[in-house]
């Protein structure tokens, strides 16, 4: 399905990658990993014709049918059920074509039409993409609301619904899980375990791409190299070839040390220039092996709080919510040196609102919060990135903390998050969501925090970046409270899981196993209402009417074609009957009986055209009829 053949790509005067050379072949689903910036968004634009090879071939069988997640939402005032809808392309081009057949009064075009919109299941349209909404975290109501009423994540969300909607070839999809929460991302993981097509998928998730993926796709070192099996599978494959890498490196370096110690020795003696020179013609065609390397750039490390009092926070029977409305009422929870909590819950059960709560950002409407003396609090949540300076350097951030402290100091510190040189100094505005996402934590780490409360704190960190923060935290001496979409880092550490539903939070009885069961029997008791929400009566019934009204030109256009058939085979049975006339075949009725001949051959082509109109005609008020 997909050739790439010696490709190589710049970006300006940036070499991405070069000799790319692999097939992707139909139905197969493969993950693209790499280091943020090595040309995994890149290759998609390639493919998708926005950008060109700078040389090799790629090639794909035409008229291939692409899905792909806009980057960019119009703030109009269409509704969202209207806008995911638009991703079915077909869908769409058949009901304009209706319109069209209706205003022009073509019954048997307008009946071809509905009898293609059933063919792709047209009529289910809206029911499916509703059904993709509340996959996605909408709530029921959600499917009415003008596009321009959603927040930037969520209209991120309507747009993979959209790409979803799409009855595609191929698929594309890069960081889907980013604004996404943990119910939601295994209801995605399920939804593209079960696509048919090919499945193109950059993701920094590592249970997210063991769970669907059969390929890698691994970019590095401007090299390309497609491995087989999911991404555990290629990292022992990876590790693999790393080792005998190094050993094939040390191999080549004893050699060359061996050689050049030759050489060294009898350089000077005139009996053995030849074989000296031999050596080195040898030396300087040596390709030679680089030395393999898996060193994260990132190395950092929680400080050690200064005091640890236990516990650390206290709530007694709290309720908590906004204005006048409680989102989660009679809370209790404890929180002591040591404690790993992950808080668990479908979207809007109010994971983000406990968080808030712990915090002090929300204060409790009934209940007590109760907070040791010595309490420092490290909150980490997706608006600590836009409260960043962007006119200042992650250098600056650092001196505000601390104006103190030495230059010197504060740049190992910023190193250790991948910070190195000039970009310490540089000004943060050009800075991609992951590398603001690394300076927020930094900031937060350089505090020495006794309480960690991380709501999505992996969002936009490569697997790099998600590695040096999990180590970081399995070594944290303090509590920790983590939201999170990635279940390997839940799974690795949090020790406790908390659930909150239905108004209230209490200790969990499981692990993300049990989790995702518990989300599969909430999604099959809510089965039977999840259409009837998402379709309102309203729509239903225009629908319905909708249906009805079809079944009028169908009739007319059927009842057209049997008379023009019945008229047809009148005049069949008239001529067959003038020519078993004995008379005609007689030798002065030539004539006659050839323009007869002539004219029954006539009305049979029409009539062959005729029953084919009539067949067509009645298939389509039968499927528009069994629909109804």
């Amino acid at each position: 399905m997909l050739n790439f053949k010696s490709v190589a790509l710049r970006r300006g005067q940036c070499l991405l990658f070069e000799e790319a050379s692999f097939t992707i072949h139909r139905g197969e689903k493969v993950g693209i990993t790499g280091a943020n910036g090595v040309g995994k968004s890149s290759l998609f634009r390639l493919i998708l014709g926005e950008i060109h090879v700078d040389a090799g071939e790629v090639s794909m069988p035409p008229n291939l049918a692409i899905a792909h997640v806009a980057q960019e939402t119009p703030a109009n005032d269409r509704t969202a059920l209207d806008h995911v809808m638009d991703g079915d392309r077909e869908l769409r081009l058949i009901q304009a074509s209706l319109e069209r057949a209706d205003e022009s009064g073509d019954g048997l075009e307008f009946a071809m039409l509905h009898s293609r919109l059933e063919a792709i299941g047209g009529y289910e349209a809206r029911a499916r993409a509703a059904k993709l909404m509340s996959g996605l975290g909408f709530a029921p109501g959600d499917e009415a609301k003008p596009v321009n009423q959603f927040s930037g994540g969520w209209r991120m969300r309507l747009n993979l619904a959209q790409a979803l909607m799409c009855r595609s070839d191929m698929l594309l999809l890069d960081e889907p899980t980013n604004h996404l929460d943990l119910d939601a991302v295994i209801w995605l993981q399920e939804w593209l375990s079960r696509y048919s097509g090919t499945l193109l998928l950059v993701s920094h998730d590592r249970d997210f791409l063991d769970e669907i993926v059969d390929h890698v796709l691994h970019i590095e070192n401007q090299t390309v190299t497609l491995f087989s099996g999911n991404y555990s599978a290629f990292e022992a494959r990876r590790a693999e070839l790393l080792a005998q890498q190094q050993t094939a490196h040390e191999r080549q370096r004893r050699e060359i040390a061996r050689i050049q110690a030759f050489v060294d020795r009898f350089r000077a003696k005139a009996t053995k220039a030849r074989q000296v020179q031999s050596r080195l013609k040898a030396l300087g065609k040596l390709e030679l092996i680089a030395a393999a390397h898996v060193d994260s750039p990132f190395q950092f490390s929680f400080l050690p709080p200064d005091k640890l009092p236990s516990p650390l926070l206290k709530l007694d029977d709290v309720s908590v919510g906004y204005g006048a409305n409680a989102i989660l009422s009679g809370v209790n929870l404890t929180l002591n040196p040591g404690d790993r909590v992950g808080l668990l819950g479908t979207n809007g059960a109010g994971k983000s609102t406990l968080i808030k709560l712990l915090a002090g950002v929300l204060e409790p409407q009934s209940g007590e919060r109760v907070e040791a003396q010595d309490l420092r609090i490290g909150y980490f949540a997706q608006h600590q990135l836009e409260q960043l300076r962007i006119d200042e350097s992650p250098l600056k951030h650092l001196q505000r903390l601390d104006p103190n402290a030495l230059e010197r100091d504060l740049r190992n510190f910023l190193a250790g998050f991948g910070f190195c040189g000039d970009q310490a100094l540089a000004a943060i505005g050009p800075f991609s969501g992951g590398e603001r996402a690394r300076l927020a934590l930094a900031l937060l780490i350089y505090q020495k925090p006794n309480l960690l409360l991380l709501d999505e704190p992996t969002n936009h960190l490569d697997l790099n970046a998600r590695d040096a923060l999990n180590l970081a935290l399995q070594d944290y001496q303090g509590a920790m409270v983590l939201v999170s979409h990635d279940r390997y880092l839940l799974r690795t550490v949090a020790d406790d899981f908390w659930l909150v539903a239905d108004g209230n939070a209490d200790a969990f009885a499981g692990d993300l196993d049990d989790y995702r069961q518990w989300l599969s029997d909430r999604r099959a008791r809510l089965e039977g209402s999840t259409e009837t929400k998402a379709v309102s009566r309203k729509d239903r019934r225009r629908l319905d009417a909708e249906r009805r009204r079809t079944l009028k030109p169908l009739r007319e256009a059927l009842e057209q074609a049997e008379a023009v058939l019945e008229k047809l085979s009148s005049e069949k049975k008239r001529l067959e009957i003038q020519l078993a006339d004995p008379a005609l075949y007689e030798s002065d009725s030539k004539a006659a009986l050839h323009a007869l001949l002539l004219e029954k051959a006539g009305i049979d082509r029409q009539l062959a055209d005729a029953e084919s109109a009539w067949l067509a005609a009645s298939e389509a008020l039968e499927s528009a009829s069994s629909v109804t």
